[in-house]
C-alpha cells in the first residue's frame, strides 16, 4: 500500500498526530508526511491520503485565522502560507479516486464547541466528488497552544493503523473495528 499524509499545523500538535497516524499507516505499507505548503498534487498510484489540520474558527483555517495564530506563536506558525482549504481546492478536476481520510485537532474545552476542521476538510471533498473512507476524526489539545491531551498520540496510531487496514483488507470481517477508548465529535 502506497499513502500520504498531508497536514497543516500551526504550533506543531497538529503535525506530531500527523506523524503518529503515519506512524500507524506504516504498519500497512508505505507513507510520505508532507506539510501541506510543500504538497504538491497527489501522485496517481496512491492508495490513501490522510488529510489532517487544526480547527481554527469552527471549520478550516482561512488566511485570517492563520495570521491569528502566527501573532499567537513565538517562533511563527508552520504552515503559515497555505491551508487545507487552499490544498483541497486544487484538487478540483484532478479526478482523484482514493480514498482519503480526514482529521483535527481541537482544544478539548469547552467539551462541546462546534466545528470541526476534519468535518469541514471531508464535505469539500464530496463537493468534488472525492470518496471518503470514514468518518472524520478529532485529536484534542488542551488549549490554543496545546498540549496534546495524553493518550492522543497512541489513538492517532492506532486510528492511522485501522484506516490502513480497511484499505488494505477492504471492509472484511477480519479487519477489527475502531480502537477502544476513540472519541468521536
Amino acid at each position: 500500500m502506497k499513502a500520504q499524509v498531508v497536514y497543516e499545523s500551526m504550533f506543531g500538535n497538529t503535525m506530531m498526530v500527523a506523524e503518529a497516524v503515519a506512524d500507524g499507516v506504516a504498519r500497512q505499507g508505505h507513507v510520505k508526511v508532507i506539510e501541506v505548503g510543500k504538497a504538491g498534487a497527489p501522485p496517481q498510484d496512491l492508495d490513501l491520503l490522510v488529510l489532517g489540520g487544526p480547527t481554527h474558527a469552527f471549520g478550516l483555517s482561512r488566511p485570517s485565522t492563520r495570521q491569528d495564530a502566527n501573532r499567537q506563536a513565538s517562533a511563527g506558525v508552520i504552515s503559515g502560507r497555505i491551508g487545507l482549504r487552499e490544498w483541497i481546492a486544487t484538487l478540483a478536476g484532478a479526478g482523484l479516486c482514493v480514498p482519503v481520510a480526514t482529521f483535527d485537532t481541537k482544544v478539548i474545552r469547552p467539551k462541546w464547541l462546534p466545528g470541526s476542521a476534519a468535518r469541514s476538510a471531508a464535505k469539500q471533498l464530496r463537493r468534488l466528488h472525492i470518496p471518503i473512507l470514514v468518518l472524520p476524526e478529532s485529536f484534542y489539545v488542551e488549549g490554543t497552544l496545546g498540549p496534546l491531551v495524553e493518550g492522543e498520540l497512541t489513538r492517532a496510531r492506532h486510528w492511522g493503523d485501522w484506516i490502513a487496514r480497511l484499505v488494505t483488507h477492504g471492509a472484511s470481517t477480519d479487519v477489527t473495528p475502531e480502537p477502544v477508548g476513540a472519541r468521536r465529535n
